[in-house]
C-alpha cells in the first residue's frame, strides 16, 4: 500500500514539473506564431474580394426585388 503513496507522489511531482515547464515556454514565445500572420498578409485580399462579392450578389438580389414589385 504504501507504494501506491510513493507512485502518487512521484506522479503529482512530475505533473507539476511539466506544468511550470509548459508555463514557462508560453511566457518566453515559444509558441508565439511568426509565421501565419506573413501568409495570412497574402491571401486576405483574396477573401475580401469573395465577401464583397456575395455581399454585392445580395444587393442586386435585394434591387431586382424591390424593382420587380
Amino acid at each position: 500500500m504504501s507504494v501506491i503513496y510513493v507512485l502518487l507522489a512521484i506522479s503529482i511531482t512530475v505533473a507539476v514539473v511539466f506544468f511550470i515547464a509548459f508555463v514557462f515556454s508560453v511566457k518566453s514565445g515559444q509558441y508565439d506564431d511568426t509565421y501565419t500572420p506573413s501568409v495570412r498578409m497574402l491571401f486576405e485580399d483574396e477573401v475580401i474580394k469573395d465577401k464583397d462579392k456575395s455581399n454585392s450578389n445580395k444587393k442586386e438580389i435585394k434591387q431586382t426585388k424591390s424593382t420587380n414589385q
